[in-house]
C-alpha cells in the first residue's frame, strides 16, 4: 500500500498502529515533520488513520513473526529510509485470573509485549547505531509494576516489556539512542470504553492526543537530560 517516496524527512515507525494512542502517535509525529510508517496485522484497518495523517503509510506486519517483521521493516527501509524513531504500541491483553488464564493466552500475551518488542528493536538499532542517534519508545502500562488479580498474564507481559526497555536503555543509551518507556495508567479513551464505561467522564480517560505529545517530546530532549520512564494518567486517576 505504499509507493517509493524515499525523502529526507525523518522516518517514525509505529508498530501496533490502531485507534487510540496508535492514531495520535502517527497524527502528532506527521504533523512534527516525520513520514509515519503504521505496522499492523491487517491494514484495512489503518484507512481511517491513512485518510487523517498526511505523508503516512501502511505495512502489512504481524509483531510476533519474525520473517513478517523482517519483511516489513525491509519494505519500509526501502521505500521510506532508515527508521528514526520506533514507537512500539502494540500490547493488548487478556484480563483473567491464575486460574482461568489459559497458557496459549500467557505465552500470546508475553509474544505481543515482549517477543514483538524485541523483534522491531533488532530490526532498527543496526542504523541508529550507524547514525549515532535514535528514537525506541515503548507505550507500556502500570500493570508493569505490580500483577492485578486479574491481570495474570497482562502484568508479566508487561514486565517482561518494561524490564526489556531498560536493559536495552542501559545498553543504547551509550551510543546516542534513546531508549524509553511511557506508563500509561488508566482507561485510554477509545469508543469501546465509553461505551462500557458510559458513567465516567472525560477528566478519567487517558488522552490519547497526550501521550502523542509525551512520545514526541521525548524525541526532542536533550542528549544530557534524558528521561527513561515517564507517566501519563488523567489527573482524576487514583494512584
Amino acid at each position: 500500500m505504499s509507493k517509493n517516496t524515499h525523502s529526507e524527512k525523518p522516518v517514525a515507525v509505529i508498530a501496533g498502529a490502531g485507534p487510540g494512542n496508535g492514531a495520535a502517535l502517527a497524527h502528532r509525529f506527521a504533523d512534527a515533520g516525520h513520514t509515519v510508517a503504521l505496522l499492523a496485522r491487517d491494514v484495512a484497518h489503518l484507512e481511517p488513520i491513512l485518510r487523517s495523517t498526511a505523508g503516512a503509510h501502511a505495512f502489512a506486519c504481524e509483531l510476533t513473526d519474525p520473517p513478517s517483521v523482517a519483511m516489513a521493516f525491509n519494505a519500509v527501509r526501502s521505500q521510506l529510509g532508515p527508521v528514526t524513531s520506533l514507537l512500539y504500541n502494540a500490547g493488548s491483553g487478556v484480563f483473567a485470573d491464575i486460574e482461568t488464564i489459559t497458557l496459549e493466552q500467557f505465552e500470546g500475551a508475553w509474544r505481543l509485549n515482549a517477543f514483538g518488542a524485541l523483534l522491531c528493536a533488532k530490526q532498527v538499532i543496526p542504523d541508529m547505531k550507524a547514525a549515532g542517534s535514535g528514537d525506541i519508545i515503548f507505550i507500556g502500562a502500570t500493570a508493569s509494576r505490580r500483577g492485578g488479580a486479574n491481570s495474570a498474564a497482562f502484568a508479566p507481559a508487561k514486565a517482561a516489556q518494561r524490564s526489556l526497555a531498560e536493559s536495552m536503555a542501559r545498553s543504547l543509551w551509550p551510543c546516542g539512542i534513546h531508549v524509553a518507556l511511557i506508563v500509561v495508567d488508566g482507561i485510554v479513551d477509545l469508543p469501546q470504553a465509553r461505551a462500557t464505561m458510559p458513567a465516567k467522564s472525560d477528566d478519567e480517560f487517558v488522552d490519547p492526543a497526550g501521550v502523542g505529545q509525551i512520545a514526541l517530546q521525548l524525541t526532542q530532549q536533550s542528549r544530557r537530560a534524558w528521561s527513561f520512564e515517564v507517566e501519563a494518567r488523567p489527573f482524576r486517576e487514583k494512584w
